[in-house]
Order: C-alpha cells, then structure tokens, then sequence
C-alpha cells in the first residue's frame, strides 16, 4: 500500500507542476511573444487565461457549500 500511495502522490505532484508550468507560460511569458511565434498554436486564447480558473473557482465554490449544507440538513435529522 506504501508504494502505491506514493505513486499516487508522485502523479499527482507531477500533474500540479505541469499545470503550474503551463499556466505560467502561458500568463507570464506568452504576452512578450511574437503572435505569429509557432509557440501560440499550443495555447489557448489570452482570454481563457481568467475564465478557466474563475469558473472552476465558482464550480469549487458551489461545491462545497452544497457539501456543508448537506452536512448540516443530516446532522439536523440525526438530532430530532
């Protein structure tokens, strides 16, 4: 079990330095790039730069407080 939840934990360091990287590049750098560079075709429009993550912060967000409403309409039935 040890090596398996290290692998997981390896993927999923690997998966978040990636993303990391890609974003970074893609916020950072790529603005300063010609727009005719060969680099632009692996990228998405600037604009989805702040949609993305604005919308899976709204998704997390919805999320979780679904999660701690469910939490407190089952804890309130457990109590009557």
């Amino acid at each position: 079990m040890e090596v398996a939840d290290r692998a997981v934990g390896f993927l999923l360091s690997f998966i978040s330095v990636s993303i990391f990287t890609y974003y970074t590049f893609w916020v950072i750098i790529l603005p300063f790039v010609d727009t005719d560079h060969f680099i632009h075709k692996y990228f998405l429009p600037q604009e989805y730069a702040i949609l993305i993550p604005v919308s899976a912060g709204v998704v997390l967000l919805c999320s979780l407080c679904m999660f701690v409403g469910f939490v407190m309409l089952k804890s309130k039935k457990k109590k009557a």
